[in-house]
């Protein structure tokens, strides 16, 4: 009975879609994630951002500031499809949660402003999506706005995330006599009238047949060029069959060469049908991606998605709600089921799965079990934490996690009452819990409590909730941003010798480093430490204890006690002693020789920078650069778009603070302005001058 039922479920997994929604922020991803749901009729009514009824945005905080904060999962059907969909954050304050996602999907709906086309954030996002290889289809939404352009968005497309974009769609009507649109596959054409929710499906309009074979054509060219069977009946037939391309375009999906390109308007309820054909036809099921790999004890082990296979999963988000803790999980591989133990890999420790829930945003259903494929939360997973692998505890898998952004902003956060001071250290405990990104720590010189984010909007959002949540009176100070010191000039040749003797077995470790500066272009780049020790000097665990004590001086950095990054670690030569010396003494040699190093050498503070795209009427821009030259701001670029200029400048995250309200005053309200990380650079006059060695 028991295999009856897995070849059941393995035959299940090639209908299921493990998708996210990916964009800038207000580009229409919660829009057509309800649209979605709608259609497919999963709801009974259109929620809508601008009146806070949307599924997705359940937050209090997402329905007051009209922005998806939180990734939300929500699943529906589809032509006998499965879809497991995921609306994430647009804001890159919350590109963590994005990238906490990725890490979890199979394929993803990028979606694209019909007028700005590829936004910065829109970039940022697509390249996240990039390191986990996530297929992608694209969506150009917004075709009923003054200025949309389906060409000019793909052309963005082209240019600035250098893909090969395969539009498959053409336009019916444009701005507000946007109506439908022609399936170049298929030459017909699916227009919404007369307020229908579904197409009224007729022939291509003969004002725009010469157009459309125009450019089925141009379709398959450029397919052609790309995929060996479409090449073949090309050049054999006198145009490629919609059999063909269709085949063609799911494996240039998959494979990530092509992408094609839809489009409509979600909120009017425009193209949405054709994009839900698309991301079945062409967007991979569980059964089609690799199966996953992981480590145990040093050895490399895969998983496919089948679920007769030992179990693994991934956690990629803990939620504290009032029903108790849901942990979402991604299962790879294997059956779990309510009762089951599991092992969590990197603590190797055994908990027990209390329910499991279908998840339809704050909604859920109880389910008896989840096999591979599913995307699930369980309750009962009391100390797992996001990025945990869960596995079978017969068949241990650790699998690699998310990765986590160092945070950029920090701000001083205290109860207003004294009597608050414990239920405020577990909120925050559990705020971190939740969102990996946001550090807590205690100030060692004033014991202030200070939490760390990417932005200043994510601590509001930290803040906010947790008065609204725990009920807490919280006071906020200040935000700053996270410096970081690095080595602009190094020393060679350093000698540090460390010897304690203070009865019994001493401490004897002697190093001796060179240490030199990376390159730090674009952002932090880290610490290398080697060793060309030659003969046996320093044996290997004395060089591993070296390196370790040199991770510990980096902490913190001579200029103002900030982390050290950019800089190359060398040891070159050292000696030891046959009864004193051990780990603990190389080690103290090794952080106690580079903090000397740090001191000797010359420094310099890094500030994060970030680039600025600001949107603002003709008639505001000169003020609105003078006040970006004010804050330090470098302008890169500007372009006229429908009546405004869209000006492209690099500015010091801590010039930022507060410039949305002064950008509102400047612009009578009208400008707009968004941010993406841009690297580090060295604060002007903080270099310092180094000490000469003693």
């Amino acid at each position: 009975m028991r295999t009856n039922l897995n070849h059941h479920l393995t035959d299940q997994l090639t209908g299921v879609r493990n998708l996210g929604i990916l964009a800038h922020v207000d580009a229409g991803k919660t829009t057509i994630t309800e649209r979605i749901l709608y259609v497919t009729g999963a709801t009974y009514k259109r929620g809508e951002v601008h009146d806070g009824t949307t599924v997705t945005d359940f937050d209090p905080q997402e329905r007051d500031r009209g922005i998806t904060i939180f990734a939300a999962a929500v699943s529906c059907a589809w032509d006998g499809h499965r879809i497991n969909l995921i609306d994430t954050p647009g804001h890159v304050d919350f590109s963590d949660e994005v990238e906490r996602s990725l890490r979890v999907l199979d394929g993803a709906i990028a979606v694209f402003d019909g007028v700005a086309g590829v936004e910065p954030q829109s970039e940022s996002v697509w390249r996240q999506a990039d390191r986990y290889g996530v297929p992608r289809i694209a969506f150009v939404n917004k075709l009923d706005r003054a200025g949309a352009d389906l060409d000019t968005a793909v052309e963005s497309i082209r240019e600035r995330l250098r893909v090969v974009p395969l539009v498959v769609q053409l336009p019916i009507g444009r701005e507000d006599g946007f109506t439908g649109v022609v399936d170049l596959l298929r030459m017909r054409s699916l227009i919404w009238t007369g307020g229908r929710d579904t197409p009224r499906e007729g022939t291509v309009p003969d004002t725009l047949r010469q157009e459309a074979y125009r450019r089925r054509r141009l379709l398959e060219e450029a397919v052609a060029e790309l995929h060996p069977i479409a090449l073949e009946e090309f050049c054999a037939e006198p145009a490629i069959s919609a059999q063909t391309l269709a085949v063609a375009l799911r494996d240039l999906t998959r494979r990530g060469e092509g992408v094609p390109v839809l489009c409509g308007s979600a909120y009017r309820n425009r193209g949405i049908e054709p994009l839900l054909d698309a991301v079945t036809a062409y967007l991979p099921s569980p059964a089609d991606v690799p199966a996953v790999r992981g480590t145990w004890d040093g050895a490399v082990r895969e998983r496919a998605a089948d679920p007769a296979a030992p179990f693994a999963a991934l956690a990629f988000k803990v939620s504290a709600t009032a029903t108790g803790r849901l942990t979402y999980l991604r299962v790879y591989s294997g059956t779990i089921r309510r009762g089951d133990a599991v092992l969590e890999a990197g603590a190797r420790r055994t908990e027990r799965v209390g329910r499991i829930l279908r998840v339809q945003a704050d909604r859920h259903t109880e389910v008896d079990l989840a096999v591979a494929g599913d995307i699930v939360a369980v309750v009962g997973l009391k100390e797992v934490r996001t990025g945990a692998t869960l596995c079978a505890p017969a068949e241990p898998l650790l699998l690699e996690p998310p990765s986590v952004a160092d945070p950029v902003v920090s701000m001083a956060v205290e109860a207003r009452r004294s009597t608050d001071t414990d239920r405020f250290a577990s909120a925050l405990a559990r705020l971190a819990e939740e969102d990996p990104s946001l550090v807590v720590r205690t100030d060692p010189e004033t014991g202030q409590t200070v939490l760390s984010g990417m932005g200043e909007l994510h601590l509001e959002v930290a803040v906010e909730k947790i008065r609204r949540t725990h009920g807490l009176d919280v006071s906020a100070g200040r935000p700053q941003v996270a410096y970081r010191e690095t080595v602009v000039r190094g020393v060679s040749g350093l000698l540090y010798r460390h010897v304690k003797q203070e009865g019994g077995a001493g401490q004897f470790a002697h190093v001796v480093l060179d240490v030199e500066p990376l390159d730090v272009t674009g952002g932090a780049a880290g610490f290398v430490f080697h060793s060309t020790v030659v003969g046996g000097r320093v044996p290997r665990e004395y060089v591993r204890a070296v390196a370790a004590g040199c991770r510990d001086a980096l902490v913190e950095g001579p200029l103002g006690g900030h982390p050290v990054t950019g800089l190359r670690v060398t040891l070159t030569d050292g000696a030891t002693h046959a009864k004193d010396s051990s780990e603990m003494a190389f080690r103290t040699a090794g952080r106690l020789a580079l903090r000397e190093a740090l001191r000797t050498g010359v420094m310099a503070l890094l500030e994060p920078l970030v680039e600025v795209t600001v949107t603002v009427p003709d008639d505001a821009i000169g003020g609105v650069l003078g006040d970006l030259s004010a804050r330090r701001g470098r302008v890169s670029g500007s372009a006229a778009r429908a009546g405004t200029v869209v000006i492209t400048a690099t500015v010091p995250l801590a010039e930022l603070f507060g410039y949305a309200t002064r950008l509102r005053s400047r612009t009578q309200g009208r400008g707009t302005f968004t941010t993406r990380p841009s690297g580090y650079a060295p604060v002007p006059s903080t270099v310092s001058p180094g000490t000469p060695p003693r």
